[in-house]
């Protein structure tokens, strides 16, 4: 008779940014070892508060250091905080909308034909907060702020543009380097200086199971470095 192997479930919280870049990784793990990941994607801030509140996840991604600095001084991780990249902002608009992002830069946003402009809320999500300092260090953000509007995460604020019910958006790179919206619009990196750093750090938590620390360890992978690097997250900005 057989023995019949029970592989694992890897609880992950992922920041929206890495929508397609942990689905690759966590693709990558499965083919490898054959545990599976069910990966739940959203702000940081929020799985933050989840995770406080002793939300059953194993792995946190977040899109700063910040909540897992605080997480770890809580007592809710177990071991050092992996740093797994560095995020970027890009300004995306669709290929129908006619606004020349590559040309204009942050002066796009300006523009009269511009009237509402994607970010993720700046009260949990690091992609807002660093959208709204790289308005406001080209000083635009008083002009334009009457124009914006809020995506719960980054990747809801892509979601946005994507549908048009907003005419541009100041999104993440990873997002904008993927296949879909590739295909379907058009962007133009903001410059790493114009906005705070944006390291992104990754924390084993509490009871986490070994298949937990196995994927833990899997994020510093020379695969997973080769996904990270694909969706622009580089190792210091």
């Amino acid at each position: 008779m057989l023995a019949v192997l029970w592989l694992a479930v890897v609880s992950i919280a992922a920041a929206s940014d890495l929508n397609f870049a942990i689905k690759d990784i966590a693709g990558e793990f499965k083919k490898s070892t054959g545990n599976e990941v069910r990966l739940t994607l959203g702000s940081s801030g929020n799985f933050f508060s989840q995770i406080s509140n002793g939300a059953p996840f194993e792995v946190f991604l977040s899109a700063d250091t910040i909540y897992p600095r605080e997480l770890e001084s809580a007592g809710k991780t177990d071991g050092e905080i992996f740093v797994y990249g560095a995020g970027r902002l890009v300004l995306w608009t669709s290929n129908s909308s006619g606004i020349d992002v590559e040309k204009l830069g942050m002066k796009a946003l300006t523009l009269p034909s511009v009237k509402k402009i994607a970010i993720a809320n700046p009260e949990h999500a690091p992609y807002g907060r660093a959208a709204v300092a790289a308005m406001q260090g080209a000083q635009v953000y008083d002009q334009v702020k009457g124009k914006l509007v809020l995506g719960e995460n980054i990747s809801q604020t892509a979601q946005f543009v994507q549908s048009g019910a907003a005419d541009i958006g100041v999104v993440a790179l990873a997002l904008a380097l993927s296949a879909p919206m590739q295909a379907a619009g058009r962007h133009w990196v903001i410059p790493a200086g114009a906005y705070p750093p944006m390291e992104q750090g990754a924390v084993l938590l509490k009871g986490a199971s070994p298949a937990a620390r196995a994927f833990f360890q899997w994020l510093r992978s020379p695969q997973a470095r080769r996904v990270f690097e694909r969706y622009g997250f580089v190792e210091k900005q």
